[in-house]
């Protein structure tokens, strides 16, 4: 099933096999032998890639048959702003190519960049422009191991404004520059 957050089914793949917290209420995992669906950060053994469907609803995967994984309770809101924060999260994935401001993000959710940011941060552990940058650099790896892009048009098509800005944070979440990254995994 198609999500809404376009992501491709191999992106949404890598999510659940790292157990990628971002994307936590973004998508949902159905495993078809088991009919159990679980959040992409859930830490049960991983199934076989044949096995799995997405949904990005919760409510069209349980319609679908499926119960929810008793490790990850991904039917359990955790917090009170939990949707908040989930559209958040949501406008930043579709977003992620446009060059956001902290005031473009708050006017989308209605409230104050200032109370964004520290709710956010709260709920997430991190800035809502860390979370962004982490979107874009997931995207790169992505290109950088599907695509034989050069730098400079994968930095600009993620939403990198400079490619010194995207070297800079590639190097920081990766520990290596993205040559050496697409040398490394090829």
């Amino acid at each position: 099933m198609e999500t809404n957050i376009n992501l491709t089914f191999d992106e949404m793949w890598d999510k659940i096999i790292a157990c990628d917290h971002t994307y936590d209420g973004q998508f949902y995992t159905a495993v078809k032998t088991t009919k159990i669906y679980c959040r992409p950060s859930c830490k049960s053994r991983k199934p076989k890639k044949i096995n799995v469907d997405f949904y990005d609803d919760i409510h069209m995967v349980e319609l679908a048959g499926f119960r929810a994984c008793k490790r990850c309770q991904p039917e359990v809101e955790h917090s009170p702003h939990t949707q908040l924060i989930k559209n958040v999260t949501a406008f930043l994935i579709k977003e992620y190519k446009q060059q956001l401001t902290l005031q473009d993000i708050a006017n989308n959710v209605g409230i104050s960049p200032f109370y964004l940011e520290r709710l956010f941060k709260q709920e997430t552990a991190e800035t809502p422009r860390s979370y962004l940058e982490k979107i874009r650099i997931d995207k790169a790896i992505h290109l950088l191991k599907s695509t034989d892009w050069t730098m400079l048009a994968i930095c600009y098509d993620i939403g990198f404004q400079s490619p010194s800005n995207f070297y800079k944070v590639f190097r920081r979440m990766n520990n290596c520059s993205p040559t050496e990254y697409r040398n490394l995994h090829k």
